[in-house]
């Protein structure tokens, strides 16, 4: 908690990327459980060069199958793809959209379409997100890869002269190739070098040029295990995660305690959980053998057994095994949809979202506020020039000349973050994944080691927000109150 000097001056201030933000109120000391994802959780990769490793494992692969050797001279470019973005599958673009599904940017390849073309494709510049068979959201930290190889072959084909372009894809002689085909390939190019272990062979050939070894990790899970359980639940099968855990947790000592292994940091460790599934019925849970890393056969059904690592099972069974409640439990995880809106929805799980691009985000946020401020003031003055007009007026204020700036300052503020933006807004607009980060996530920071700097009675408190009707009335009441105090009446400040 910060301190202050008697004269109400800052003595020491916690620093924006240190700290832990706040949606709805939290006190630490009623969590009796903690639960940790492993991948961009406790483990944090090093980006770019992680995803630039997974782009071309997924690009090398597309060639192998039959797409054209010339996609090969693509290389990654961390500066073009932010998470929460929405491919169309239909038309080959990619949408940055608010919580309604309102376009707020838009591309075809490399190539952003200005308003008129957004109009052309989708002539409410809206979409309907529910429609899942045609819009696919890329919500986690594994799809910036997939998300920039589908850019690169949306703009290959486009400017390829062989190919012929149409509404819905390209034409080579009798070949037609779908928007929608070219997605689907690219989702199981994905899913091959997951699935195979490609991905994780070259991370685990080289762990240090990929994953970030940080001596907080240790310390946060030991001091956690002092005021509470603690549990790991990870997609990865075992064998990836013994080695990534190993490489985290162990070879730390400190004068007086014995060498500790990975395992022991936790009271319960789950591999294979498939999240989203393991937050509703869930799959068999098996001992899984740690000599071998192979499954026992049959489902296990007794007692929580300290230093065995389980295979698959539900939160239900998390909740039976550690013997703790919903309520009790704060779960810490990357993955806005898998890990904390279905924890939160149908467990009602605290939780912490692990959110690593908000450290820049709050770099470009300070350095630019100036452009921000100016688009509030502008705002502020569109609501002037109709604040006095009514039903009974004829007079139309001009206002294009103001839209034009605020498009403006909007375009000079997104593209300080990367190409396609912002990951949590557009100029003045929230964008979906902001939206389901203030719905779901109880708490958020760039990294879970900030837990490191509050105590574990902390009650961490919302900013109190108010409807629009109560933000009128109360301006409305600060209005007067200066009114008065600007004509000499003495208001009671006790």
């Amino acid at each position: 908690m910060d301190t202050f000097t008697s004269n109400d001056e800052p003595k020491m201030k916690k620093d924006y990327d240190k700290k832990v933000f706040v949606n709805r109120n939290l006190t630490l000391e009623s969590i009796k459980c903690y639960g940790f994802d492993m991948d961009y959780t406790l483990a944090m990769y090093k980006s770019p060069d992680y995803e630039s490793m997974g782009f071309e494992l997924i690009r090398d692969r597309m060639v192998s199958v039959g797409y054209p050797h010339e996609i090969l001279r693509y290389t990654y470019d961390p500066s073009f793809p932010t998470r929460g973005i929405v491919v169309d599958t239909t038309y080959g673009n990619l949408l940055k959209v608010d919580s309604n599904g309102n376009i707020l940017v838009c591309s075809h390849g490399f190539l952003f379409l200005k308003q008129n073309d957004i109009y052309f494709y989708y002539p409410n510049k809206f979409i309907q997100r529910d429609d899942t068979e045609r819009f696919y959201i890329l919500n986690t930290l594994f799809n910036l890869s997939e998300t920039y190889l589908y850019a690169c072959l949306v703009d290959f084909f486009t400017r390829c002269t062989r190919y012929s372009n149409l509404d819905e894809g390209f034409q080579h002689g009798d070949l037609f190739m779908s928007y929608r085909s070219m997605f689907q390939d690219v989702r199981k190019a994905m899913d091959f070098v997951h699935d195979k272990g490609i991905l994780k062979d070259q991370t685990i050939k080289n762990l240090e040029k990929y994953v970030i070894k940080d001596p907080g990790i240790p310390v946060l899970l030991t001091r956690i295990k002092e005021v509470a359980k603690v549990f790991l639940a990870t997609n990865s099968d075992y064998n990836y995660t013994e080695v990534i855990m190993k490489y985290l947790l162990e070879g730390y000592t400190q004068a007086g305690y014995p060498r500790k292994t990975w395992r022991s940091f936790f009271d319960l460790v789950v591999v294979d959980t498939r999240k989203p599934l393991f937050f509703a019925d869930g799959t068999v849970l098996r001992q899984v053998d740690t000599n071998t890393g192979k499954l026992r056969i049959g489902t296990y059904t007794g007692d929580l057994q300290h230093g065995t690592v389980y295979s698959g099972g539900s939160s239900d069974i998390i909740c039976d095994l550690l013997d703790v409640r919903g309520k009790d439990i704060l779960y810490v995880g990357d993955h806005i949809f898998g890990d904390i809106l279905k924890s939160k929805k149908r467990q009602g799980w605290k939780t912490f979202l692990v959110v690593p691009e908000l450290t820049k985000e709050l770099q470009v946020w300070e350095e630019k506020r100036a452009v921000f401020e100016e688009l509030k003031r502008l705002d502020v003055f569109l609501a002037e020039l109709y604040k006095h007009l009514d039903s009974g007026s004829k007079e139309c204020p001009d206002i294009s000349a103001i839209k034009t700036r605020m498009t403006v300052l909007t375009y000079r503020m997104d593209i300080c973050y990367g190409q396609m933006g912002s990951l949590l807004r557009s100029g003045y607009t929230q964008t979906l994944f902001a939206s389901q980060l203030i719905r779901y996530a109880d708490l958020y920071s760039s990294t879970c080691i900030n837990l490191l700097q509050y105590p574990f009675n902390y009650l961490f408190m919302a900013p109190p927000v108010l409807m629009p009707h109560e933000a009128a009335s109360q301006n409305s009441a600060e209005v007067a109150s200066s009114e008065q105090n600007s004509h000499g009446v003495v208001t009671n400040r006790n």
